[in-house]
């Protein structure tokens, strides 16, 4: 399948309900490169998505796996940062606690204060922690 027509099926394949599609260079049987498209989907969207993969691309045949998920709790809070205010995403559950910035807050907050991202996700985790411990260090 010619590589240009691998953006339009990643776009299609979120139009129809994808939860994320990913591509990995592989070599197949007699050595030859291929392109591996994987689609993350809610059962529910399984037949609709095969469906776009025989349709749109060279393929003769879908591979159907079923996973199960284990998650931490989320909550979400908001922190004010010299950057704007950003959201944290919490996660939490059995000995283990997260707080990281969303990313498209971080995105947002860097190209307003052109800046890069990376100064604006280090900005958000030091103000939360702060903000938790309740004090200045």
């Amino acid at each position: 399948m010619p590589g240009e027509l691998f953006g339009s099926l990643m776009e299609r394949l979120f139009d129809e309900g994808a939860i994320d599609v990913w591509y990995t260079p592989i070599y197949m049987k007699k050595n030859r490169p291929g392109i591996k498209v994987s689609v993350m989907a809610y059962k529910e969207q399984v037949d609709k998505l095969s469906e776009v993969l025989l349709r749109e691309t060279t393929t003769l045949g879908v591979r159907i796996n079923i996973l199960s998920r284990r998650i931490l709790n989320r909550e979400f809070d908001s922190i004010e940062t010299p950057y704007g205010i950003i959201t944290m995403k919490i996660s939490k559950g059995n000995d283990i606690y997260k707080a990281v910035p969303e990313y498209e807050d971080c995105r947002k907050a860097a190209i307003m204060h052109k800046v890069p991202i990376l100064d604006v996700y280090n900005s958000a985790i030091w103000a939360y922690h702060l903000k938790k411990e309740g004090g200045t260090r």
